[in-house]
């Protein structure tokens, strides 16, 4: 069974630290957690394993290849997918067409044979076509297909976003904050997807703030403070750790 696994995983930006030594390991087949308050360095650790940030020193592995220093598109290749804190997509696009990008990773045509309007590219596009509706099909977003993104609420836009993700068929998927301003329905849409995703067989690494929600749906959780991890476990012993209490439950708490 493959695993996304970060060894001793470090970010320096001159002389500040972003993370610092960071081991983290995602299985296939299941959800995994990682917590901490704004500022812990979550996202920086995110960037480094989609090749956004250079990394200082560490490595990270997909199964048994080194990605440590790949470019972004060789990351994808390997079986990676990503959505983002901002969602980031094209807001006068359709729908279908925004979720058909996320295939470039198959597409076998050139672009020339784009530009020419040869039959080999316009069977591919109708083919890209049925296979993205199918997969809108997955999020209840088939009703949408040929709506501009940009008119769609922010809980449909998330979806759509996870559908563009999907799209490259990854073995794991990276997913920062993507319940961030939403309403319990919404985010308990998504839950169920993240969770059919794990079912699916493929690794889920959970960037979140919103506790509770990791909580329900973690196997296991990492917290982050200061780019430094400083507990790791079930949900019942991350909680109840006195460190993760005082640099983030309490926080949250007193808020």
């Amino acid at each position: 069974m493959s695993t996304l696994k970060l060894t001793n995983l470090s970010k320096r930006f001159g002389g500040v630290v972003a993370s610092e030594d960071v081991n983290i390991e995602v299985p296939a087949g299941k959800v995994i957690g990682l917590i901490g308050p704004n500022g812990a360095g979550k996202t920086t650790i995110v960037n480094m394993i989609t090749g956004l940030l250079p990394v200082t020193s560490g490595t990270i592995h997909v199964g048994n290849a080194d990605i440590t220093h790949a470019p972004a598109h060789e990351i994808c290749r390997a079986g990676l997918a990503r959505t983002f804190q901002n969602i980031r997509l094209l807001g006068e696009a359709t729908v279908l067409e925004n979720v058909m990008i996320g295939f470039h990773r198959h597409e076998t045509s050139s672009t020339f044979a784009a530009l020419l309007g040869l039959p080999e590219a316009g069977r591919e596009t109708a083919t890209l076509k049925e296979r993205a509706f199918s997969l809108l099909g997955e999020f209840d977003l088939q009703a949408f297909a040929d709506y501009p993104a940009s008119g769609l609420s922010y809980g449909h836009q998330r979806k759509v976003e996870m559908a563009r993700a999907m799209a490259s068929e990854p073995d794991f998927v990276l997913l920062d904050e993507p319940i961030a301003g939403m309403n319990d329905v919404e985010s308990n849409a998504l839950a169920e997807i993240f969770m059919g995703l794990a079912s699916s067989g493929k690794g889920v690494l959970l960037i979140e703030h919103n506790v509770r929600f990791v909580a329900k749906l973690c196997s296991y959780i990492y917290v982050l403070d200061g780019g430094k991890l400083i507990s790791e476990g079930t949900s019942d012993h991350v909680l109840n750790d006195p460190e993760v209490i005082s640099a983030y439950l309490g926080d949250a708490h007193h808020a």
